[in-house]
């Protein structure tokens, strides 16, 4: 593809105007690899977006979606229902945490947090509480692009052109001096956690309806919590009567070497969100895994049977297609035992990311499972810029890394291998 013809896409989360000059066009894709228009192999060091860990084009998936399209290839998700909608909803709550035993459907993480906070407010409201609104994010928290998460979101890039959102407010992030370099959990830290009960206080519990945090946040670099962090904020959710949200959009099915981090840091939330790595990135869905009580809730308070509990969802709400995917790729991480590989590999991963500490300009290396953010030192006034020419760098030597804010970020494929490793991790710092 030439560079004519490019005007009509605005290209999301993209520098358009750089990017079509120099183009970066990807036509194909083979388990941990792209190729490219110019017939490249380039390594995909970040998993698609955090999607692709089982690798890319599975036969598996392609068959299953296959077939659904020759079988049902839509059906309405208002007052109808399809039997994968029912199943795959099963095999998920099978999988998750006790208690997160209901299951509603979206496309995406950004629909993920829409629905999980206008079901945090409507429950306060359908128990008699009101006044219970507010939802409180946390600073360097992404929760996508929608109304509600950019609002709840605590990157200020992604907030900064939109002027006044929903109603939120936002606890601090976790990255503190002393912590640099950490290998997996920080052991210092989870104090900070005390500060959500500040906030609880300062605005009443009586008016606050949620906290939704990612256990470890994945777009602003990796971001891993403090040993003990995330159980002390259960604790202050609980005393407060607040209801807890994990978006676990990164992290859910495998990214960290568990089926969610909610499972790994043995906690709990009242919902936990999930995409991405759901269908191996192969058709969009997302999901909200819900707590029986609050489900409840809205069953004791709806009315007469043929009321609508919850006026909410989308016209691609459980797809058949999207069902379809979701199954295979749950089939391929079970078969291929993907998430166990994760966890056994997950240390080698740690030892040689931080082999780049040292290297010119990081200033901090973070890991947890396959997940890596190296945080690199500004150019002045231009903090994004050397994480771009860093990537930029990578890409030409064969390797996709992300570069977002002052971060370089890995999410590597499960299928990964340790000379794969080698390679990525080495062209990094030769890029550096």
């Amino acid at each position: 593809m030439g560079k004519s013809g490019m005007d009509a896409f605005w290209m999301p989360y993209t520098a358009n105007r750089q990017f079509k000059k120099t183009p970066r066009i990807i036509k194909a894709a083979e388990g941990a690899y792209y190729i490219t228009d110019d017939g490249r192999r380039i390594f995909d060091g970040l998993s698609g977006l955090w999607t692709t860990g089982a690798g890319h084009n599975r036969l598996e998936i392609r068959d299953a979606v296959a077939h659904q399209l020759g079988t049902l290839d839509y059906s309405p998700a208002f007052q109808f229902g399809h039997p994968l909608a029912f199943e795959l909803a099963e095999r998920i709550v099978e999988l998750a945490p006790d208690t997160l035993d209901h299951v509603f459907y979206t496309n995406s993480g950004s629909e993920c947090t829409d629905t999980a906070t206008k079901i945090a407010r409507a429950y306060w409201r359908q128990i008699g509480q009101p006044a219970k609104t507010k939802i409180i994010g946390r600073v360097k928290g992404y929760h996508g692009a929608s109304w509600g998460a950019i609002s709840f979101g605590g990157i200020p890039a992604n907030k900064k052109l939109w002027g006044q959102g929903v109603d939120s407010d936002h606890m601090g992030h976790t990255l503190i001096p002393g912590n640099e370099f950490t290998r997996g959990l920080p052991q210092s830290g989870a104090e900070l956690a005390d500060e959500l009960e500040s906030i609880i206080r300062l605005h009443d519990a009586s008016n606050v309806a949620a906290v939704i945090v990612e256990p470890i946040a994945g777009s602003a670099g990796v971001v891993v919590p403090p040993a003990g962090y995330l159980k002390r904020m259960r604790e202050i959710c609980d005393k407060h009567d607040v209801l807890l949200i994990f978006d676990e959009v990164i992290t859910a099915f495998g990214r960290i070497g568990d089926w969610f981090a909610a499972t790994a840091f043995d906690v709990v939330p009242d919902m936990l969100n999930v995409a991405k790595q759901i269908t191996n990135g192969a058709i969009p869905l997302g999901a909200v895994l819900v707590k029986g009580d609050i489900y409840d809730a809205f069953m004791e308070t709806g009315g007469a049977e043929y009321n609508i509990e919850l006026p909410h969802g989308y016209t691609y709400s459980s797809h058949p297609v999207a069902c379809a995917a979701g199954m295979a790729s749950l089939d391929i991480l079970e078969k291929e035992g993907l998430i166990e590989r994760v966890a056994a590999l997950a240390p080698t991963f740690e030892t040689k990311i931080h082999q780049l500490q040292g290297s010119p300009h990081v200033s901090d290396i973070r890991n947890y499972g396959f997940a890596a953010g190296i945080t690199l030192e500004p150019y002045p006034g231009e903090p994004t810029r050397r994480p771009m020419e860093v990537a930029l760098s990578c890409w030409e030597k064969g390797f996709y890394v992300r570069y977002g804010g002052d971060t370089i970020q890995l999410g590597l494929p499960f299928i990964t291998t340790e000379a794969e490793m080698d390679g990525v991790i080495n062209a990094i710092g030769e890029s550096l």
